[in-house]
């Protein structure tokens, strides 16, 4: 079974975050989701940014890592959106992630990525904060660091379109992002 540990986004620890935990273990794998406001959930995007700046990026990514303590070194990294960030913040310090999935969110691939680490990015098309431009050019990083991404791109939802207590909300791209998700981490777990 693979461990998992999703890092959630600029709103805060909620239903997105849980869910994507409760199908992750019904489909036989380990699953954590730390809050890393500390209890703070935002009610509007703009409210969840002043959070992140209250409690500032560094102290975000201090409490990720010590999420991450005592789990195997080989837990995959994800997140969503916000935090994609976050787990780009702790990939190079965990060279035996055994794979990174990013959700709604672009991030740095770490410059000693190990070759045909299994990756996957899902992202809406077009999605307000990742631009076209930005997208294609992350491609290009991706096929240059000689990780084994797989990049999906889902028209018609918004840029959260796999939370279903928000308008960007898509059934049809949530379903298909999550049964890939599953496949992804069912093919992390037969490498074993």
């Amino acid at each position: 079974m693979a461990t998992v540990i999703f890092f959630h986004s600029v709103y805060g620890l909620r239903s997105l975050e849980h869910e994507a935990v409760e199908r992750v273990q019904a489909a036989g794998h380990k699953a954590f989701a730390p809050d890393l406001y500390d209890g703070l959930i935002a009610r509007s995007i703009e409210e969840g940014f002043e959070f992140k700046d209250e409690i500032g990026w560094p102290t975000i990514c201090e409490r990720a890592e010590w999420a991450l303590a005592g789990l195997p070194a080989s837990t995959v990294l994800a997140g969503f959106s916000m935090g994609a960030g976050v787990a780009s913040s702790l990939w190079p310090k965990r060279e035996k992630t055994a794979g990174v999935l990013l959700l709604h969110g672009l991030a740095t691939i770490a410059d000693n990525a190990r070759k045909n680490l299994p990756l996957q990015l899902h992202l809406a098309d077009p999605d307000p904060f990742e631009p076209a431009e930005e997208v294609a050019a992350w491609r290009q990083a991706a096929d240059r660091s000689g990780i084994s991404a797989e990049v999906f791109t889902y028209p018609g939802g918004g840029h959260l379109y796999t939370d279903t207590s928000l308008p960007d909300y898509d059934a049809k791209a949530a379903d298909l992002t999550w049964k890939r998700v599953i496949d992804f981490l069912d093919a992390i777990d037969a490498k074993g």
